[in-house]
Parts: C-alpha cells; structure tokens; sequence
C-alpha cells in the first residue's frame, strides 16, 4: 500500500511518500523514509517490501558512489546515466532475483543544469516524465497532477500541487496514511520540506 509520487519544477523535483511500513494487516512503524538520496543531487522515491526497498537503494547508491571513486576525473554521472543504470539493474534481477519495487527517481542534473523526473517500474520499465506516482496513490493523485502541472512550476507551485495529492488520499483514499514526507532538490542540493515521522528515531 505504498504512496509515491513526484513533480519536476523549473530548477528541481519534489518527491514524496507516505511513512508507514506496513505487512498484512500488519504496520510496523510511520516513521519511514521512503525517498532515499542516491547522490548529492538524486533521490530515489521507493514503493515495495521494506527488504527490497533498502537492498535496491543502497545497492544503486553504492554503486553510483563507486562509479565516481574510480571516474574521479570525469565528475558525477548525469540523471540519465543514472536512471538507465538504475533501468539496467532492475532489468538483470528479474531472471535472477527480481526485487519488487516501482521508483520515482529524479534530481538535479549540475552539469547540464536540468532537473529530471524518471518513473521506474520492477520490470525495468523506463520513462521520463514531468509527475508521477507509483502505488495504489496514481488512481487519486494523477488527475490533480495532469491538471495542475504547468511549464516552468516553482518549487512552491510543485510542493502545493503535492500536497493537494496527499489531501485527496486522506479524503477519498481507503488505507489512512497520515504521515508522509516531502523532499526537494535543487541545485543547492537535497532538503526536507515535510517530514510527519521522525525518521532519525528508525
């Protein structure tokens, strides 16, 4: 019953998600954080089983942090090469082990200055898109989005626009997700704007 979904403004990507981490009938703890940093300027918004969730973002991470220990001389990789490597390796697992998540992945791009927004599903599906949302949250929120989003949004647009889709699942949506968190980045780099769960109590 995961909630992901995301906004890509003039400059940056807001992306966020609902804090519970939940089994069955069963919930764990609101406290989670589900949009996980993979570089300085990136995040990973993740939907899926907690194991896969924090196997697949810290192997993604730690693979782009090793990617840029060996390339010190070129920089950082760009969004794009980000993506379709994030693409690739979801694409490898499914014969092997597939991990069973759906991602939201964007940032800034400090080479090109460019934000990006990539929807990422566990079938290794690609796409760039400008808003998205993974989970049951998509049946509610994508209207809102397709109504709302615009060329050239400002942060504090693109955070409204979110926060529309977190009241809509709170009035129409089954499962009560009261706590979730929003993260913004920008060229300054990656900052919270919400956080209901304290997530340094995990």
């Amino acid at each position: 019953m995961d909630t992901v979904f995301g906004v890509k403004f003039d400059g940056g990507v807001v992306i966020a998600s609902d804090q519970v981490n939940a089994r069955s009938i069963l919930m764990y703890q609101k406290n989670l954080d589900k949009v996980v940093p993979i570089s300085s300027h990136s995040v990973m918004g993740v939907a899926g089983p907690n194991c896969d969730m924090v196997n697949f973002t810290e192997y993604i991470s730690k693979n782009l942090k090793l990617w840029e220990y060996m390339n010190a001389d070129a920089g950082t990789l760009s969004l794009h090469a980000q993506a379709n490597f994030t693409r690739g390796e979801l694409a490898k697992a499914i014969r092997k082990g597939p991990y069973q998540v759906n991602v939201l992945l964007g940032g800034y791009d400090v080479d090109s200055d460019e934000s990006a927004l990539y929807w990422l599903d566990y079938m290794g599906t690609l796409q760039k898109v400008n808003y998205g949302a993974q989970g049951y949250a998509s049946n509610f929120t994508l209207s809102i989005m397709d109504r709302d989003y615009q060329e050239n949004l400002t942060e504090k647009e693109a955070v409204a626009i979110v926060e529309k889709c977190m009241n809509e699942l709170n009035t129409r949506f089954l499962i009560n997700q009261t706590n979730f968190i929003i993260k913004v980045v920008d060229k300054d780099g990656i900052k919270v704007v919400r956080e209901d769960g304290d997530t340094s109590d995990n």
